[in-house]
């Protein structure tokens, strides 16, 4: 990566982490969220599809969106971040480096992008089969539905959503990811 890609990159996250500090929450009033579940780490690895999220300038409008986790021997997690702007562009990715907390359950990591920028990432459910999971921010200003696969059911989709709710998110702001061309232009997916 050029310098100047670098340093375009890092205004970009940097003006990113300036629009959630200042994005309203659901409720305010809330706590700031911590881990509650354990999370095994060497399940949570590998490829995760981005079913749904609450879109930011980094994410808005990507299609085909997927983080793939490698754990280290250091214990720190790899992330590869691959995303198109449209299902006719090329894949792009971004890197970042995942610094699992202790004395948290493996569940509340600090992402830290280009090694000086971090961002808090809290694993707030898993399915016993790790086939999904739910991702925040502790303040509720961002979230992310994952999955293994592509697509999940729409009653899957939705009793995620109601999760999310229970969590103290705002789900009207969530929007779905999509991971098939035959996806874009429904309603309630993101478009490129």
């Amino acid at each position: 990566m050029s310098r100047r890609s670098l340093a375009l990159a890092a205004f970009a996250l940097a003006a990113v982490a300036a629009l959630a500090a200042c994005a309203s929450r659901p409720d305010s009033r809330l706590p700031p969220l911590t881990p509650s579940i354990e999370v095994d780490l060497p399940r949570f690895m590998g490829q995760w599809y981005v079913i749904a999220n609450i879109p930011y300038f980094g994410e808005r409008g990507n299609v085909a969106a997927r983080d793939i986790y490698t754990l280290n021997d250091d214990g720190e997690v790899d992330t590869v971040y691959r995303y198109r702007k449209g299902f006719d562009r090329p894949e792009k990715t971004t890197e970042s480096t995942g610094l699992v907390q202790p004395g948290t359950g493996n569940a509340f990591w600090r992402i830290r992008f280009f090694g000086v920028l971090k961002a808090d990432y809290l694993v707030l459910a898993v399915a016993d089969d790790y086939s999904w999971a739910l991702i925040g921010q502790p303040d509720r200003d961002l979230a992310w539905v994952f999955a293994r696969t592509p697509v999940i059911d729409d009653a899957l989709y939705e009793s995620l959503l109601e999760r999310l709710r229970g969590f103290g998110y705002d789900t009207g702001r969530l929007q779905r990811v999509p991971q098939v061309p035959e996806q874009l232009g429904k309603p309630g997916f993101q478009t490129p």
